[in-house]
């Protein structure tokens, strides 16, 4: 087992990293400091890890578990089945000594987190993490999507220990692998260009479920987003946290566009990081080669590099101006810049620019780009 630690003063916790680690009770209860326990889960997780983790909760005979099940699907992650959460936690009288937990991946842990930031102003929080091991499990960021806008509402709210037992891989459908992969490069692209290097030779084992490229692609990805976290937590206007939402301003839009569940979270951040990669290289700040291993590695991730053909111009711009970056009235956009490893966040950008790349993904997407596959 690895230990990553967040390290966020006297909210800091860890992340254990390893094989089986559903089966250890003991990570899970020395973390929660109450008797009560709420599983939050969904109807594909439920199935096969639920009754894993109860017995691994009650092995030792002092917590009282329950559990709310809930639809699975981007599509779903909204306030109105937020609320069979608190629905739950209110007809099992649970208290603020609760701990909520989320079994499961992104959507499980960003509802089940922001359900626990609002449940009596504050119960405990534990993710233990099935499909958001790379990423959303750490770092604190909780919420829901509006029809409007992905993510648009929620609360940073940071748990008391992550657990990620990377046996469950195995039980990920291939396009959901292949989607988690996306939020893997990044890393390698924004700030580690070793990570990148790696990958580049690596892909093909992580794809094919090799034990020991997961295991370290899941600590290098949580290593970097626990440095990236401690610099700013709450993603200030200047700070480095923006930078991991690479991809993502034309990715959301992807997702909003489409509506939630179409595309895969990672695979609209696929196709955005072209696009950003695009950006970034009509305006001068990376050469063609950085560009062109940027797309060669999502490409043999399985990833899409194009936008659906729905996506317009104006559609990406008008869902674009509502991103979370947007300050007193400006897109800022995470570009990379430099040599492989680097980026920036900014507005300073040439607008022009901005088009050209619109307009190319737009009309690329248009003469047939393939749709991923379900």
């Amino acid at each position: 087992m690895k230990t990553v630690d967040v390290d966020l003063g006297d909210r800091s916790y860890p992340i254990y990293i390893g094989a089986g680690l559903l089966n250890q009770g003991e990570l899970l209860r020395k973390h929660i400091p109450g008797k009560r326990v709420l599983i939050v889960t969904n109807e594909t997780i439920a199935p096969l890890y639920l009754e894993r983790c109860k017995r691994a909760l009650l092995e030792d005979g002092k917590l009282q578990v329950d559990e709310v099940i809930l639809p699975d699907g981007e599509e779903y992650k909204s306030i109105e089945v937020l609320e069979k959460v608190w629905d739950k936690a209110l007809e099992c009288r649970l208290d603020r000594g609760t701990t909520f937990l989320a079994l499961g991946g992104g959507v499980v842990g960003d509802m089940t987190g922001f359900a626990a930031a609002c449940y009596q102003r504050g119960v405990h929080f534990v993710p233990t993490t099935v499909m958001a091991q790379v990423d959303s499990s750490v770092g604190g960021k909780t919420g829901v999507n509006h029809p409007l806008g992905k993510n648009m509402i929620g609360a940073f709210y940071q748990p008391r220990v992550v657990l990620v037992d990377t046996d469950t891989l195995a039980s990920l459908p291939d396009r959901e692998l292949a989607s988690g992969l996306s939020e893997v490069i990044k890393y390698g692209l924004i700030r580690d260009a070793p990570f990148f290097e790696w990958l580049e030779i690596n892909i093909e084992r992580l794809l094919a479920r090799d034990p020991e490229a997961i295991a370290y692609a899941v600590e290098r990805s949580c290593i970097n987003k626990a440095e990236v976290v401690a610099a700013d937590e709450r993603e200030s206007s200047e700070g480095v946290r923006a930078t991991l939402n690479l991809g993502h301003t034309f990715g959301h839009a992807i997702e909003t566009g489409t509506g939630y569940g179409a595309w895969l979270h990672g695979e609209a951040v696929a196709a955005g990081t072209a696009m950003a990669a695009d950006l970034s290289y009509r305006l001068g700040w990376i050469d063609r080669s950085l560009y062109d291993r940027t797309v060669s590695l999502l490409k043999r991730a399985r990833l899409p590099v194009l936008p659906p053909p729905s996506m317009t111009v104006d559609t990406f711009k008008s869902l674009m101006a509502v991103d979370k970056k947007v300050l007193a009235g400006k897109l800022r956009l995470i570009l990379l810049r430099g040599p492989l490893g680097n980026c920036v966040v900014t507005g300073d950008f040439d607008p022009a620019k901005l088009e050209e790349t619109l307009e190319h993904f737009v009309a690329a997407a248009a003469a047939g780009a393939p749709a991923p596959s379900s």
